[in-house]
Parts: structure tokens; C-alpha cells; sequence
């Protein structure tokens, strides 16, 4: 049996994506066969996981937290390793069949490319990759024959519509958006919140910087431009719908004006589970979508004069270039920055539209091309949220 089962290694295991797909993954033992965990620093949460879930390898990109890690697994037969080259070698296993890549941010790019250099299946959580490096993902994913299937929910939601419908282009697509805990507001408003009710999200329980994306709506502008990578799209043929609900996950509209939906519970484990069982679907005991106890279902035009994230992402998306991989590097920074309290919330969206306005744009970039427009974008960011 052990020979038909899916070999998984899970990138950011300590996260809430990687938590959730340990939940998902520890129900079909028959089905998955879990290789590899990492963590970046929360070797706390990774020593716990090792332990219940028996991994065959796990790695702590912190390398100072090695020592710690090594030492309460040393009773078991689990290889420990750590460090960024760690983290990218891991995914290269023969052991391993699938890559969920889970981590938080830029961090994810290297390790996913490895991954597909490698020729494994992506699972794949980190938007930040098709963000930062659509143009070059897509090229070595075609080379490598690789597979991408997406676990954000919306892009699930797309990916599901369009089974069966190999042969019919699409017109257009809707990426739905709850709007966040500021829906509503005025700029005004945006001034005063707090970093308390910028992580309270109405829908969704998910980890600090994506909550703080949502509030701003950065999140479903980065959606935007991955969207456009994963489904070969232009520009006019994304949109964004408000749907405080979060019941209708995205929509797909086809050349002959019929629209598919998919729909349910704003549930993370129903799109990791797709990820990893495609083209199956497994039985679940998640909690059902019930139409009676949603009579309505709300759908509005978001309010781009007042989070102007979709703007910047669309005015990237359609720059290209290493565009996007500059206000993705800003977002990152000014993010934090707040968390930190360094700067305001409104502040964030300044920084990053200031960012992307005065980084040089370079087309048809290389990853070297990459590397240097995040690194030159963060210490720009970093001058203006006054940390340097």
C-alpha cells in the first residue's frame, strides 16, 4: 500500500494553512504519506507536530533554533535539518509527490521553484510566488510538465468550475471578497482603526499578515495578479465582486453568457483537500451549506477610491515585469510595519502605492531580476515606514 500513497511535504507546517492541512491529511492515512514538515521560527509548534505526526524529515529554516529542534526529536527516527538551503533540498526527495507550499510571503519563491525543478506535483498557498514571479513560475512549470493547483479558496473555486470545461474558453471571471472588517468605511474611518480590529476578519480564521491583507484588500488585489498567472487570463477578464457572505468562492463566465459558481462554507480544509486529492473527491464530516440559513446572499462593487489595493495590483498586473514583485516586496514591509505599530493602516497602502510608483520596472526579468526588486523595493519600504 505504502507505494500508492501521496507522498506530501508541507512548506510552512506551523502556519494556519499548514496546520489545517495536517488536520486534513492525519483523516486518510491510506491516502497520504507525510515526508516533510518545515517551519521558519516557531520551532515550539514544529517540535509538537514532528512528534505527533512522524514525518520522515523535518526542517527549521531559523538555524539557530537547530540545536532545540534535534535535541527533542532525538528519541525519534526523524532527520532534522535547518537553514534556507535546507528548506529548498527537502522538496527535491523521491519520496516526495506533492509540495504544499504554505509559507508566508516571498519566502516561498525559491523553495517552489525547486519543487518544480524537481518535477513535483504544487499544492499551492503561497500566492507570493505567481505574485512576485508569474512570467518565470509558468515557463519552468510548462518546461518541467509540473502541475500548480491552487489551495486559496478563490482560485480553488475557479479551478473546480472549470472541470470538464477543457475546450471552452473563458469570457470572464469574479473573484469574490468578503470586504473584510472595514467594508463600509470612509477613508476618514481607515485612520483611526487599530491593530486589534484589523485581525478581528467576519469569515475567516487565517494567520496575521493575510488578515491584515484582507482589511486592506491588498489580499484579493495579489489574487488578481495570481489569478491572471494560474489561468492565463488578461487583465479585462478579472473582476472583483463584494460578497460579505463569503458563500459564493468565485465565479467563472463562459463566451455563451452561462456563469458557474462554486459554493460553500468559508471552510480553508475543503480547497487544501481538493489540492491534494485532485481529481478526487474525499468524503469529509465538514459542516454542510444549508441555502435556508442564508436567505440572502449580498453581492456589491468594491470601493477602490477608499482601498485603492486593486487598483495598484491591476496597474502591476497589466505593467508586468518585476511590477508586481515590488508592491508585493512593499506590501510585505509596510504590513509588518504595522503590526510593529511603526506606521497607521491608511499608511499602508501609501507606502505601497509610493513604492511601486518610484522602483524602476524592469521587463522580462530574470530571477536575479526578481531577487534585486524585492530586496531594492524592501529597504525603500523600510526608509519610508521609518525603520531605516
Amino acid at each position: 500500500m505504502q507505494n500508492h500513497k501521496k507522498g506530501i511535504a508541507i512548506l510552512g507546517s506551523t502556519g494556519s494553512i499548514g496546520t489545517q492541512a495536517l488536520e486534513v491529511i492525519s483523516c486518510y492515512p491510506e491516502y497520504f504519506d507525510l515526508q516533510v514538515l518545515t517551519a521558519g521560527n516557531n520551532v515550539e509548534l514544529l517540535i509538537e507536530q514532528s512528534k505527533k505526526y512522524k514525518p520522515n524529515t523535518v526542517v527549521i529554516a531559523n538555524e539557530e533554533k537547530y540545536n532545540q529542534l534535534r535535541e527533542a526529536l532525538e528519541s525519534f527516527d526523524i532527520h532534522v535539518y535547518a537553514g534556507q538551503d535546507a528548506l529548498c533540498q527537502v522538496v527535491e526527495s523521491q519520496d516526495v509527490n506533492i509540495v504544499l507550499t504554505a509559507l508566508v510571503g516571498y519566502a516561498g519563491l525559491l523553495p517552489t521553484i525547486r519543487a518544480i525543478e524537481a518535477r513535483k506535483t504544487i499544492a499551492l498557498a503561497n500566492k507570493e510566488t505567481l505574485v512576485v514571479a508569474g512570467e518565470l513560475i509558468q515557463k519552468l512549470a510548462r518546461k518541467n510538465q509540473v502541475d500548480i493547483y491552487p489551495v486559496d479558496s478563490e482560485h480553488s473555486a475557479i479551478f473546480q468550475c472549470l472541470m470538464g470545461e477543457y475546450k471552452n474558453p473563458i469570457e470572464k471571471i469574479y473573484l469574490t471578497a468578503s470586504g473584510g472588517p472595514f467594508r463600509g468605511y470612509t477613508l476618514d474611518q481607515l485612520k483611526t482603526v487599530t491593530i486589534k480590529q484589523a485581525l478581528k476578519h467576519p469569515n475567516w480564521s487565517m494567520g496575521a499578515k493575510i488578515t491584515i491583507d484582507s482589511a486592506s484588500m491588498m489580499n484579493k488585489g495579489l489574487e488578481i495578479i495570481e489569478a491572471k498567472w494560474l489561468f492565463d487570463l488578461k487583465p479585462n477578464q478579472i473582476d472583483v465582486i463584494v460578497h460579505p457572505q463569503s458563500i459564493v468562492h468565485s465565479i467563472v463566465q463562459f463566451e455563451d453568457g452561462s456563469m458557474k459558481a462554486q459554493m460553500g462554507l468559508p471552510d480553508m480544509k475543503l480547497p487544501i483537500q481538493f489540492a491534494l486529492t485532485y481529481p478526487n473527491r474525499m468524503p469529509t464530516k465538514f459542516p454542510r451549506f444549508n441555502f435556508l440559513d442564508y436567505p440572502q446572499l449580498n453581492f456589491e462593487k468594491p470601493n477602490t477610491e477608499v482601498f485603492k489595493s486593486i487598483l495598484l495590483a491591476q496597474r502591476a498586473m497589466i505593467e508586468e515585469g518585476t511590477a508586481a514583485c515590488t508592491l508585493n516586496a512593499a506590501n510585505e514591509v509596510s504590513v509588518q510595519a504595522f503590526l510593529n505599530e511603526k506606521i497607521s493602516f491608511v499608511d499602508i497602502l501609501n507606502i505601497n502605492e509610493r513604492v511601486l510608483n518610484d522602483i524602476d520596472n524592469k521587463k522580462s526579468p530574470t530571477l536575479q531580476d526578481y531577487i534585486s526588486a524585492d530586496k531594492e523595493a524592501r529597504l525603500y519600504a523600510e526608509k519610508l515606514c521609518g525603520i531605516k
